[in-house]
């Protein structure tokens, strides 16, 4: 008999992206593959939402981030620590799950701990999975600070508390297991990495749709000749969206390029179409005048999405950080060159065969800009590739590895 798994996340709005994304989707495949999922998240009260016969989604009504993004919601740890706590604690008496999983580093991540003490009156202890979607060392980097003692005090923290409050460890890619083990203790069959997926059914280069080009062209302030660059993704600062309007700076003045070495022609009329939503919003805006930028904010279509993906000329991702990249793996799947930097969790799936790798600097994206649209033949043959590595991401597929992880994982649980 399959078990019963139970995942908890504050990484969850009805504007989040990836682990929004991934979550639901799995759900999808719970469905399809008949094993009984949950998942807690927090929302602005308390209510369940059934998803299909085995899937539910419990929202615990939880306040606002008071820091860095107040879109998001926080289950703070007195819902499952205190003797009185509600929601949580209620949820994990009601649904007995086998196994729990926690993404989250910071304050979801102790109920791991009370469940390892049995700190909640009738829960059988389960398997505890710490899902990472993001290294710590990268957010304190964006937004503390990049000294050696913060950096070393995030390893520490992760190596020494956050750890060794699991039995098992999921990661999105290896860029994020290495935060894991550059210091820590050897994990061996604890730790494994599965990443996320897409889905293929929706996305592809059949979505184009000229009349969208043609009105993105105008609304950028270009005409038919235009290129489209995209942008999709949360617009917060971990995601080094600075290096966006320094692109299209050098964009804009071949000249500056020619200057800095290299052969550059006539550069095309280039403009940048950013879907998103985030705290770096106004400040984008207050670009984009100057930049030829069109902000559409954030897409709640998917089919929208998969338009404006099939619909453009080339999908830049500046993140050199990135803990995987749903976004870009979405742009292979619709026949989209992508532009990314050569480090990172993208890495994953995304090299010199099917995607076009920079430096992580506007210069150095704008060359490699300009390469894409100078060789339409590499571009087909890059472009075919990414679409065969993106059709291994397929939900369908990665939604089994990851239900089928879950049962080894409880399996090798010495309590079972």
């Amino acid at each position: 008999m399959a078990i019963k798994t139970l995942h908890v996340t504050n990484h969850f709005h009805p504007t989040s992206g990836g682990v929004r994304t991934s979550y639901l989707a799995l759900l999808e495949g719970a469905n399809r593959l008949r094993r009984s999922m949950r998942l807690v998240v927090p929302g602005n009260e308390d209510r369940v939402e059934e998803v299909g016969d085995f899937g539910r989604i419990y929202y615990v009504k939880a306040p606002r981030c008071p820091l860095f993004d107040r879109r998001y919601r926080l289950i703070l740890p007195h819902n499952f620590l205190l003797p009185h706590g509600n929601g949580l604690r209620q949820i994990l008496q009601t649904e007995q799950p086998d196994l729990v999983e926690v993404c989250d580093k910071y304050s979801l991540c102790w109920l791991a701990g009370a469940l390892r003490k049995g700190w909640i009156p009738g829960v059988p202890r389960p398997t505890l999975v710490g899902l990472s979607c993001e290294r710590m060392d990268d957010n304190v980097r964006a937004y503390i600070a990049a000294a050696p003692l913060a950096l070393r005090l995030a390893s520490l923290y992760i190596t020494k508390v956050y750890l060794p409050l699991f039995d098992f460890h999921l990661v999105v890619s290896r860029y994020v297991s290495d935060e894991f083990t550059c210091d820590g203790p050897t994990l061996g069959d604890k730790l494994k990495v599965q990443p996320p997926g897409v889905n293929l059914e929706n996305l592809g280069p059949q979505f184009c749709d000229p009349e969208l080009r043609s009105r993105l062209q105008k609304e950028c302030g270009g005409d038919a000749a235009s290129v489209l660059l995209l942008y999709a993704g949360r617009l917060s600062r971990e995601k080094n969206l600075a290096l966006l309007v320094d692109m299209m700076e050098n964009l804009r003045n071949p000249v500056r390029l020619r200057q800095s070495g290299g052969q550059i022609g006539a550069a095309p009329d280039c403009r940048l179409v950013i879907a998103g939503s985030g705290p770096l919003e106004s400040w984008l805006r207050k670009q984009s005048d100057r930049s030829g930028t069109l902000l559409l904010g954030h897409l709640d279509s998917r089919r929208e999405m998969a338009r404006l993906l099939a619909s453009v000329d080339v999908f830049v991702h500046p993140n050199p950080r990135e803990p995987f990249g749903v976004g870009p793996l979405e742009a292979m799947a619709s026949g989209t060159p992508l532009v990314a930097p050569d480090s990172g969790g993208v890495l994953e799936y995304a090299d010199a065969t099917c995607a076009w790798l920079a430096k992580p600097q506007g210069e150095d994206f704008a060359r490699v800009v300009l390469q894409v649209l100078s060789n339409p033949a590499q571009v087909r043959v890059k472009c075919e590739k990414a679409r065969s590595i993106a059709e291994r991401h397929d939900w369908r597929k990665v939604s089994e590895l990851f239900f089928d992880t879950y049962e080894t994982f409880h399996s090798l649980h010495p309590a079972h």
